[in-house]
């Protein structure tokens, strides 16, 4: 069958998978719907902004990574995304994404992108890979960040041509980028290639929110224009985050979203760990029920979107009743971008 043609029906049969994601999620409020998984904590550059990574960490075995992805299977989980620190580093990154698939989820990853190349997004392909997500922060590098379109424009080229997964290129904004034309220029060479593209805002190391400069903002709104046909189309809430202004929404991280760690641990999110701080393999529905109906404490000031866009799916339906827990101070992570 012709690349053209494979891609299409790859495509055609991702989106069958996401709508019974949907369909699930709707009928049932007793499952995950997305976890976030961590192979490696360790990565190949070092981000001025990034508190997600070391430079030292082993990758977690194998057969540890089966354990974890097997129980998020058992607790219904439909979407499984890998991140990291730098999940291409994992040696046997394809039988992990393989391993996911096997368990009927929608295999996701977010990765840097420097360690991609023909024979790499070849075997990505054939593990069945369904979504892969690479930041750019800028256009060219500086002593904040690598990850720049000049140094990937190249793989970008190669995702292009050779990915029969969906591809999107997420632009940054906001404290810490030092001209916000760049993200335009990320987010439309993304759209020349026929890739996806989003836009997320960077805050400083306080985690509070804080409006948007001018100029900043201009061009966060272009880009959301620019990316109306891919899934950025779920992230109103940073429409209040630009301005500045706290969301009113009912996170349910612990339920309908989990962060595994390196560790095996779930946590609600990558900016806050600590809590419930339970391996996935003792996780249960219980657990998942108590959590769906516990406010977040950091909930208003949150600039995670994919607990946002999970969390979406819930919106109209059950009030949060039991309230916040109060967070383990030593593992408090500030939050600091969102984009994801």
């Amino acid at each position: 069958m012709p690349h053209s043609e494979l891609k299409k029906q790859r495509a055609w049969e991702r989106l069958k998978r996401e709508l019974k994601l949907i369909g699930k999620g709707l009928l049932s409020t007793d499952h995950v719907v997305q976890a976030h998984i961590i192979p490696i904590r360790r990565c190949n550059l070092d981000c001025g902004y990034c508190n997600e990574y070391d430079d030292f960490s082993a990758p977690v075995p194998l057969e540890k990574m089966f354990s974890r992805i097997d129980a998020l299977g058992r607790l219904g989980a439909t979407l499984i995304t890998i991140s990291g620190g730098e999940p291409l580093l994992h040696p046997d990154i394809e039988k992990i994404i393989a391993r996911i698939r096997s368990n009927g989820a929608i295999a996701g990853m977010i990765t840097n992108g420097f360690l991609l190349n023909k024979d790499k997004i070849e075997a990505l392909n054939d593990a069945g890979l369904d979504h892969l997500q690479i930041s750019i922060d800028n256009v060219t590098p500086d002593d904040v960040s690598k990850k720049s379109l000049k140094t990937l424009d190249l793989r970008l080229k190669w995702l292009a041509e050779y990915a029969l997964f969906h591809v999107n290129i997420n632009s940054v904004i906001g404290a810490g980028v030092r001209n916000p034309q760049d993200a335009w220029t990320v987010a439309t060479r993304a759209i020349e290639l026929g890739l996806s593209s989003t836009v997320g805002i960077i805050h400083d190391g306080s985690g509070q929110l804080k409006a948007l400069a001018p100029e900043s903002k201009e061009v966060f709104h272009k880009i959301r224009a620019l990316s109306k046909r891919s899934y950025a189309r779920f992230n109103g809430f940073q429409e209040a985050i630009a301005e500045g202004r706290t969301n009113d929404w009912k996170c349910r991280a612990g339920a309908r979203y989990l962060y595994v760690c390196e560790d095996g641990l779930v946590h609600y999110c990558s900016q806050q760990r600590g809590y419930p701080g339970k391996p996935v393999e003792e996780y249960t529905v219980d657990d998942v029920r108590r959590e769906y109906k516990t406010k977040k404490g950091c909930a208003p000031s949150c600039t995670v979107s994919c607990v946002h866009q999970t969390s979406l799916i819930d919106f109209w339906r059950d009030k949060q009743t039991l309230e916040p827990v109060p967070m383990p101070e030593k593992e408090l992570v500030q939050i600091q971008n969102v984009g994801q």
